[in-house]
């Protein structure tokens, strides 16, 4: 049972005129993902952001998508600004980064799990600057939680495999962040690079001779759209595994901890509709998620052999049985 929803920020924002962008015959929105297209799910919680700000549901939808390549972003956002979309959505750091970085005029809604500050695409979180505003939902920060909560899981795992995307930006911060608490948790941590589907197949393949006991999955918007397969690895090779997004978990994951992930698309399509309107974007202010979510899969758990302890049950705010 649900019982803690996705915190946004301040929810009001004047509205005033962008200019011509947002004032075409027939809008068009942009959509960069950084990993491989949303999954319906998600794409379900954008639109319905859209219906509720007002938007057309026939609007159309441009989307490009760069796999987990993030070198072919500025190419890919390139075509985006040439086509005269009159937004652009962009999911994740790198993604946002690289639509910033392609145009100064088009209105840019981002969808990011890092500190908008820290990560550069904003100087403000009440009133961002320029052509950008969008929503934080800060699960790249959350390691140490997620090591504490898999190591309550399963706490006769001595090692356990942290799987991360080097080429994200993000890489370098949520490694200190896990390093640091395994340190305190005198914890041994093993880490495991996956930039491409082969690395990830090959990662799985190798846990049993690296002596992985756990898996910690680390926030990545190329392994997100690679749900499927890495929780259907996972079950192939019995490894109980924590997921930073309620996502995996739905897919038949153990358990996950962060901001809801379908909750944050919503608001990325509503400030999307927003903007439709009239708004502008250093109007609206940077949306902020203040309250997590731990979800657990008791089927899954089952299969495994793990008795999820009372006390973690009591904590879920989510169990699926």
């Amino acid at each position: 049972m649900r019982r803690r929803e996705f915190i946004a920020g301040s929810m009001s924002a004047a509205i005033w005129p962008i200019g011509a962008s947002a004032e075409q015959a027939h809008p068009r929105i942009g959509f960069l993902h950084q990993g491989g297209l949303p999954t319906p799910p998600l794409m379900a919680a954008f639109r319905s952001g859209l219906r509720e700000g007002g938007a057309s549901p026939d609007i159309e939808i441009d989307h490009r998508a760069a796999d987990g390549d993030y070198n072919r972003l500025p190419a890919l956002v390139a075509d985006l600004v040439n086509r005269r979309v009159s937004v652009i959505a962009a999911e994740l750091l790198p993604a946002s980064l690289a639509a910033k970085a392609a145009t100064k005029t088009i209105p840019i809604v981002f969808l990011t799990g890092s500190d908008p500050i820290g990560s550069g695409l904003v100087s403000s979180i009440a009133r961002p600057e320029g052509n950008v505003t969008g929503i934080a939902f800060l699960f790249t920060r959350l390691g140490q939680k997620n090591l504490e909560l898999l190591r309550q899981l399963a706490p006769k795992h001595e090692v356990i495999g942290t799987l991360i995307n080097p080429s994200n930006p993000n890489a370098a911060p949520q490694l200190r962040d896990l390093e640091a608490a395994s340190r305190t948790l005198q914890q041994q941590l093993v880490i495991l690079n996956a930039k491409d589907i082969d690395e990830i197949d090959s990662t799985f393949a190798g846990l049993a001779s690296r002596n992985v006991d756990a898996l910690l999955v680390t926030a990545d918007g190329f392994l997100i759209s690679r749900q499927d397969e890495i929780v259907g690895l996972a079950a192939r090779y019995a490894v109980p595994s924590m997921y930073p997004t309620s996502e995996y978990v739905f897919a038949g994951g153990l358990m996950s901890y962060g901001a809801s992930l379908r909750d944050a698309f919503h608001q990325t399509g509503l400030y999307v509709a927003k903007i439709l309107a009239g708004a502008t974007p250093s109007d609206l202010p940077i949306l902020q998620s203040a309250k997590f979510e731990l979800m657990i899969n008791l089927r899954t758990a089952k299969s495994l052999g793990i008795a999820v302890p009372a006390g973690l049950l009591a904590l879920a705010d989510e169990v699926i049985e």
